[in-house]
């Protein structure tokens, strides 16, 4: 099979929506700055405006990309035939969904809810009110993303049987000073995209071993994570994440290897290396038969074109254009229950090792 192996033929991109829909925004934050409006205006999605609590961020933000404020939720909310995108704090999503039109598509910024709790009040709103609803766990749309599922559905890696996280690096948690106080932070705020992604790929497993906690350099609530996810007797699933390598660059590492019973992928995820600025992502495949690791030219990066690509899918749906929407409220509450059950597994006491017996 491997000299059929075309790295340039995988699939890297959503294909658009012939008419695509305008866009309304709820949020004014960084996330919206540095990626939904730059995604959205890289693809050609119209957004219409947006809307903040925070008048005066939100008219500044709208005046930067020649976009429109709106002056009240009222105003945003009587917009018709539109997507909504909510980039707010999951604990606003369901007060928000709770108003929108009966039958509105939207879009909703990870995680889901605060818990699988607020998850579950989420998944309640949009099946009483109709909403088609997908959650914005984007990792899933990178185009280094797409290209590995590709090159897995045309058989260059046969069955996968190891996934491996590493994460050694040093992430600026003071760029987000609202996340100072809360209960949950790391895999509920960053390694939830490495579930999700997972999930995605092998399905939802079994159960999870996990253990987060913090560190003495930090004052947020975890910034470290082992995890192993339990596919049965056939998958070893790993994850280890660590936000604290805080000594330079030369050992840091952000990547997967996921390795099949023919062939194995590497990716780097650059974008959390040196963040915000970050480096570029790598997507490497050894195919079936193959004796070298052949490099993917990755025409995109997760920030911002994962967001390109996972709005395409929505608003694909949103037309009829296409049949299954990815990451619906539906599967994202997978997600939200997996992270749930890494949290009460970390709780847990590890099991105990038998003591020396006395001489």
């Amino acid at each position: 099979m491997a000299d059929h192996f075309d790295p340039g033929s995988l699939r890297q991109w959503w294909e658009k929506p012939t008419r695509p829909l305008p866009i309304v925004i709820f949020g004014a934050g960084s996330i919206v700055e540095d990626a939904h409006l730059p995604a959205y205006k890289k693809a050609g999605f119209p957004v219409v405006g947006l809307f903040d609590p925070n008048l005066e961020k939100a008219r500044a933000l709208a005046e930067r990309w020649s976009i429109k404020a709106f002056a009240s939720e009222e105003e945003a909310l009587a917009t018709r035939g539109v997507i909504f995108d909510l980039a707010t704090p999951p604990a606003s999503h369901a007060a928000i969904l709770s108003k929108l039109p009966r039958g509105s598509f939207a879009l909703i910024q990870k995680p889901m809810g605060s818990d699988l709790s607020g998850a579950t009040e989420v998944l309640g709103v949009c099946r009483e009110r109709d909403l088609k609803a997908a959650v914005n766990f984007q990792l899933r749309f990178a185009p280094m993303m797409l290209a590995l599922r590709d090159a897995i559905a045309r058989g260059y890696l046969g069955d996968i049987v190891d996934f491996d996280a590493w994460l050694a690096l040093a992430t600026p948690w003071g760029l987000w000073p609202f996340l100072k106080g809360l209960p949950r932070i790391e895999i509920a705020m960053h390694s939830i995209h490495y579930l999700d992604f997972v999930r995605g790929l092998l399905g939802n497993p079994v159960g999870v071993h996990a253990k987060t906690l913090g560190h003495p350099n930090h004052d947020v609530a975890q910034t470290r994570t082992a995890a192993i996810l339990d596919y049965g007797p056939s998958i070893r699933c790993v994850l280890s994440v660590n936000h604290d390598h805080d000594f330079g660059r030369k050992f840091q590492a952000c990547e997967f290897r996921i390795c099949g019973t023919k062939g194995a992928a590497y990716l780097k995820l650059g974008v959390n290396l040196d963040y915000p600025r970050g480096e570029p992502d790598e997507l490497w495949i050894r195919a079936d038969g193959g004796q070298e690791w052949v490099p993917v030219a990755l025409e995109g990066t997760w920030f911002p074109d994962a967001f390109v690509n996972r709005m395409a899918n929505l608003q694909r749906f949103a037309s009829g254009e296409d049949n299954e929407l990815i990451g619906s409220v539906e599967d994202a509450w997978q997600t939200m229950a997996l992270v749930e059950a890494a949290y009460v597994s970390s709780a847990q006491p590890a099991t105990p090792i038998a003591t020396l017996p006395e001489a």
